[in-house]
């Protein structure tokens, strides 16, 4: 296979590596959902998961695989028949399949956990590759800790993987060890020395652990690697993966630079960074490259002053280019069904009656506690809405008694399984606590609250507070996100949105 000389393709790891950051676990409708987000984000491939991990993880790359038809569907497979044989089985209605096999490379990883030689190692990688093969032509295949292992055995074992069919080659930076020019040599060094390389694409995949993950990932992409493994918001094992947006901004903004292009639409870009910052419960810090909030805000009167009158003074990206929104106070209580649908196009957000009735419900009931709504309200107005579109428990109404000489006490209504009504009141050490305690009196599912974050979705007194919780069952994490304009309301809500997914696992679970 002839390498791209003008494009680096975009893999996306969001749903595999992402997912496997602590606490952001994703049940398989969420799976899809980001997919489609991907697909319209047109990266090039999807790894959808690791599907012999769990019978869940299997579900999900299946069903993404049959669902999603315009992107390369990947599956992930350690260097085990057993492995390859169910990957296959996950993505085999893929337009476009594509086996992942990966197979620790460095003498720290031989020694310590496989407890094999090289050569034993060697003879696995070409094995399992030929093995995937028989099921696909498309087999990328990657030597863990590939920065700590020896070049020349990097050399090795990618001429014997090619030779057996690998057509991608994936250069991991497993734990954020390596330096740019380290790295960019590495790179280099298999592009000079694998007799057979031109017969493979060469890809990255790097870790953040020092904070380089991207920096290494451009300086492998400047020295000819042309397939680029990330994330979308950076997500990923320990201190995280390359950030996608900051990868694919960095070769647009300096195309006089890398003179190479990628296919992703960024439009679509901040979008996608919302619904995996609300999916999985990771929120998008304010400095974040990019997609931050502060990422275009400007607090200095020297860059005030430059921007109004030339953007370009202290601006080096349209906001608009990754789908930003650029307007503010646009709809109040006055507006309508029609005005609504237009912003919500010019957002990129396309419902269907029944999502968009319930949307727009929830606007106008917005619209009458808040003088003017801002795209953050509406974003976070259709996040809220979504998250109760597959609820077990739904929560009808809360009433708190609190004050600094009272008890805590609080009152909760809930619609349950069946549509019955369901009550039941609780004291509490406050306001909150009281109504997680009724909560559970009705609910009645063990678990412990381990995280507990609110912040302001907006400025002003009247703004939608947002609440991310995560508890803990049975060794596992459920992340939990509310919204409302009364703080206590968006933690009942964040609670049951928790409980929910804990219950909707259980079910899953048999």
């Amino acid at each position: 296979m002839a390498k791209t000389k003008d494009k680096v393709i975009i893999f996306d790891t969001t749903l595999r590596d992402g997912e496997q950051a602590a606490g952001g676990t994703l049940n398989a409708p969420e799976k899809l959902e980001i997919a489609r987000q991907l697909e319209r984000l047109n990266v090039d491939v999807i790894e959808a998961g690791f599907p012999i991990s769990s019978p869940g993880d299997f579900e999900a790359v299946k069903l993404i695989a049959k669902e999603v038809r315009k992107p390369i569907i990947c599956g992930l497979a350690r260097a085990h028949p057993q492995d390859i044989d169910r990957a296959w089985k996950a993505i085999k209605e893929a337009a476009r399949p594509r086996i992942h096999v990966f197979l620790s490379s460095s003498d720290i990883h031989l020694g310590y956990q496989l407890k094999k030689s090289r050569e034993e190692v060697l003879h696995t990688a070409a094995e399992m590759v030929a093995r995937a093969k028989k099921y696909t032509d498309d087999i990328e295949f990657s030597p863990m800790d590939a920065s700590r292992t020896e070049p020349e055995y990097i050399y090795q074992i990618l001429k014997a993987v090619i030779e057996a069919g690998a057509i991608t080659v994936n250069i991991p930076d497993t734990v954020g060890y390596a330096i740019p020019d380290e790295f960019g040599k590495l790179i280099e060094g298999i592009l000079k020395k694998v007799p057979n390389i031109a017969k493979a694409v060469v890809s990255v995949h790097c870790h953040d652990d020092l904070g380089l993950a991207v920096a290494n990932s451009l300086e492998a992409v400047r020295r000819g690697a042309r397939q680029v493994e990330c994330t979308i918001n950076g997500i990923g094992e320990r201190a995280g993966n390359a950030s996608m947006e900051e990868i694919v901004m960095a070769i647009k903004t300096r195309q006089d630079f890398f003179q190479l292009t990628t296919q992703i639409n960024t439009n679509q870009i901040y979008k996608a960074s919302r619904l995996v910052s609300e999916l999985t419960g990771f929120v998008v810090q304010p400095n974040k490259a990019i997609i931050g909030a502060n990422a275009f805000r400007h607090e200095s009167g020297i860059h005030q002053d430059g921007v109004i009158k030339m953007p370009i003074t202290y601006e080096i990206m349209n906001p608009k280019t990754v789908g930003i929104p650029s307007s503010s106070l646009v709809l109040g209580k006055l507006s309508g069904r029609h005005a609504f649908k237009e912003h919500l196009a010019e957002l990129g957000y396309s419902l269907n009656e029944e999502d968009f009735n319930r949307a727009f419900n929830a606007f106008k009931e917005l619209a009458d506690k808040k003088k003017g709504v801002t795209d953050r309200d509406i974003e976070s107005v259709i996040a809220e809405e979504q998250r109760t579109v597959s609820e077990v428990y739904h929560l009808d109404r809360v009433q708190i008694s609190c004050g600094d000489r009272g008890i805590p006490t609080a009152a909760v209504s809930l619609i349950g399984p069946g549509g019955e009504v369901l009550a039941d009141a609780a004291l509490g050490t406050g306001p909150v606590d009281a109504v997680y305690e009724a909560i559970n009196r009705i609910v009645n599912v063990p678990n412990e609250l381990t995280e507990f974050t609110v912040k302001s979705v907006t400025e002003g007194i009247d703004a939608i507070g947002e609440v991310l919780i995560r508890i803990e069952s049975e060794g596992i994490t459920y992340t939990g996100r509310g919204a409302d304009t009364d703080i206590i309301v968006a933690s009942a809500k964040a609670y049951m949105n928790a409980l929910n997914r804990l219950l909707a696992a259980k079910k899953a679970d048999g």
